[in-house]
């Protein structure tokens, strides 16, 4: 039966460019996209962008900009990325949207009606400085337990402990260094504990089929509670100043928490979809559709998909719940996490700017990817072995061992065993017909592991149906074929058979690459493949087009491009200037313009902590806060400071410099000190009155 399926892919933050991460989950949900359409299903695939919340806000403000104007860019960013590597949604929007605002505060109306949300007092940490709450990413402190510094206000990193920000001692605001002051606030929150809530998600997550059984057990093991605690009531609004949609119908000035209106953010993609496209938005949200509504998500955003999301849906009475929530696992590097000073992380766009293929990428991928919950690692060696192997040594192969047989004897021109009545080809006739059935019988199991999302056990079966194809080519030999005048006939049969079967594993492999498949077709001279044609052959005289290469092989030197670490930068403290040319005449060099000196982004900033370095005979390792960030700059400037005499001193840093991997840890800017042809550092300071953060210009 024909299906409807709306599909979406988590809606990335839009606070910078995509990641590895982002570009591994649209490549899943792309080919099973594809694959859905070749079986004739109505799809449409959509995603947006993330637009809203404070970490928004505060980037934009760091970078001079509008929130509206910020997201703008990064959004404007995105068509490289998806074209690059094949990626075609219908639909890309941004939940800064009129239709997402129209949408979420028809839920929030809907969820008050159904007395599922109240509002009570609470007490945060508020910056008088920012004049703004602070969440717990923006407050660090002494850990309550250990003594630690400069711990945020969840959780230490240095001895694992957990707890709340009113705990840590001698807070203070990463926004500005101020302390942070206890101040009250009216909060919306849903009533996630609600035992209908309760009642009816316990009945979602145990559908069958509709959640892997690792995100079952574990939403099963958030809803049921542990350790006595009970499943908490979500807090769903935001205190001004925020970036997001305004609580309706009220009075004071509130905002929807970012993670309410995030999701919705998949309808208002489909409802601007829908009426650019004339199409009916009600029957692909609306419970009884009959639309199947299937996310793909990374595992680090369960929770909210598996519990807020659908009971939001269920309980505004209006619209239907997702049927499934595939969930996969996160990409490393040779068994390490992405690290771009380590060399181990992979920036999707230097691949693109490289001319590495993409389908190299999707294939690689595709081949570690099941439906299972599970982390995949990215190994050089291995990628270069299984493009090679798989799809050129196997697959294209094919093609380049047959074609030009076909082309240069017998005008391009297709022999079907059916149609060969050759008695000196009778065995030949056999086996062919035999490899082509064996191919094309293939069709239901590879249609099975696409529609489970089992793409590694398709892709090993379709390279093995290679393997088959091309042993049937090594044992007739076409080359030898070709010398001998009475072996004609046997010889455009032989190079038919093989080309036929390259159109059928052509079909099985389209999902995965679909602009090599685009290629082929072209070269075949056949119409778009559908999944049904792996049940018919080539007509008999179906004349093929003359053969180009399709595909190149990996080298070594592209994937030493790719992992190139960054070039080594100089030393983050000023080092002491060059002694002048003339004597008596100032340290010079060739005049810049004041465009140059503005690509130098020097910031103000507080020295949080300086502390020495073992084993380093010049360095000190410091912490600055920027106003809205902390950095670890090492400088050598052991020799002219005592590390105490520094905390809480003002000094300037260049900002914008690359992080430099250093022996002792990473160093992420330069602080900037001046010297002369006599002994003695000294370090830069503003003006009493400046703040961190600031810019100097």
């Amino acid at each position: 039966m024909k299906r409807r399926i709306f599909v979406t892919t988590a809606l990335p933050y839009a606070n910078g460019p995509f990641h590895i991460g982002h570009i591994m989950e649209y490549i899943q949900a792309d080919i099973w996209v594809r694959f859905q359409r070749m079986q004739g299903h109505e799809v449409l695939f959509i995603c947006a962008d993330d637009a809203h919340g404070a970490p928004i806000m505060l980037a934009a403000e760091k970078a001079g900009s509008t929130p509206e104007a910020f997201v703008a860019g990064i959004a404007a960013g995105r068509k490289r990325y998806l074209d690059g590597f094949h990626i075609r949604h219908d639909n890309w929007h941004s939940t800064h949207s009129p239709e997402n605002t129209a949408l979420s505060q028809d839920l929030y109306r809907r969820l008050l009606a159904a007395g599922l949300i109240y509002t009570r007092q609470i007490e945060q940490f508020h910056d008088p400085v920012k004049g703004m709450f602070l969440a717990d990413r923006y407050i660090k402190g002494e850990c309550p337990n250990c003594g630690a510094k400069d711990q945020y206000g969840d959780a230490c990193e240095s001895c694992s402990s957990v707890y709340s920000p009113t705990q840590l001692r001698n807070p203070y605001s990463t926004l500005s260094g101020a302390a942070p002051v206890m101040k009250a606030s009216e909060h919306y929150f849903f009533r996630l504990s609600d035992p209908r809530c309760r009642e009816f998600l316990r009945r979602w997550i145990d559908e069958p089929g509709r959640l892997q059984p690792q995100v079952a057990n574990k939403a099963r093991e958030w809803l049921e509670g542990r350790d006595d605690q009970e499943l908490a009531d979500w807090d769903i609004s935001r205190d001004p100043p925020y970036f997001g949609i305004r609580i309706p119908d009220i009075p004071e000035e509130k905002y929807l928490y970012v993670w309410l209106d995030a999701p919705v953010g998949y309808f208002a993609s489909l409802k601007h979809y829908c009426e650019r496209s004339g199409l009916d938005f009600d029957a692909f949200v609306r419970p009884g559709s009959g639309t199947e509504m299937i996310h793909f998500i990374g595992k680090d955003i369960i929770y909210f998909h598996t519990l807020f999301w659908p009971a939001l849906l269920h309980f505004s009475g209006h619209y239907k719940t997702p049927d499934h929530v595939h969930v996969h696992g996160f990409i490393g590097v040779s068994g390490e996490k992405m690290s771009k000073s380590r060399g181990t992380g992979i920036d999707p766009l230097r691949y693109l700017e490289l001319g590495m293929n993409p389908e190299w990428l999707r294939y690689y991928l595709a081949a570690k990817l099941n439906a299972n919950v599970e982390d995949l690692d990215f190994n050089p060696g291995d990628f270069m072995a299984r493009v090679n192997s798989d799809l050129v040594g196997k697959y294209v192969n094919i093609a380049s061992r047959c074609a030009p047989f076909l082309q240069r004897r017998f005008g391009g021109r297709v022999l079907s065993p059916a149609g060969t009545h050759d008695p000196g080809t009778r065995m030949a006739v056999a086996r062919s017909g035999s490899l082509l059935r064996d191919t094309c019988a293939r069709s239901p199991a590879i249609r099975a592991f696409y529609d489970g999302r089992e793409y590694g056990k398709a892709l090993r079966e379709i390279m093995a149906l290679a393997d088959a194809v091309n042993q049937y080519i090594d044992e007739n030999k076409p080359w030898e074929l070709a010398k001998l005048p009475e072996a004609e006939t046997r010889l455009q049969l032989v190079c038919s058979v093989g080309i036929d079967a390259f159109r059928v594993l052509t079909l099985y492999l389209k999902p995965v690459l679909p602009k090599l498949a685009a290629d082929v077709e072209a070269f075949l001279g056949i119409e778009p493949l559908q999944w049904a044609d792996a049940d018919r052959l080539l007509a008999p005289d179906h004349a093929i087009k003359p053969y180009e290469h399709v595909m190149a092989r990996v080298t070594e030197k592209q994937l030493d491009a790719l992992f190139e670490t960054p070039k080594e930068a100089p030393m983050r403290s000023a080092p002491p200037p060059r002694p002048s040319p003339v004597k008596g005449e100032g340290a010079t060099g060739a005049d810049i313009s004041i465009e140059d000196f503005n690509k130098i982004e020097l910031r103000v900033a507080r020295i949080v902590l300086a502390e020495h370095v073992e084993g380093a005979d010049k360095l000190l390792k410091i912490t600055l806060d920027l106003g809205n960030s902390t950095r670890t700059v090492f400088a050598g400037i052991k020799s002219a400071y005592d590390p105490a005499t520094l905390k809480d001193r003002l000094t300037v840093v260049v900002a914008n410099l690359a992080p430099r991997r250093m022996k002792f840890g990473l160093s992420e800017g330069m602080i900037l000190a001046a010297s002369g042809e006599g002994p003695g550092i000294f370090l830069l300071a503003p003006d009493s009155g400046a703040q961190p953060g600031m810019r100097v210009k």
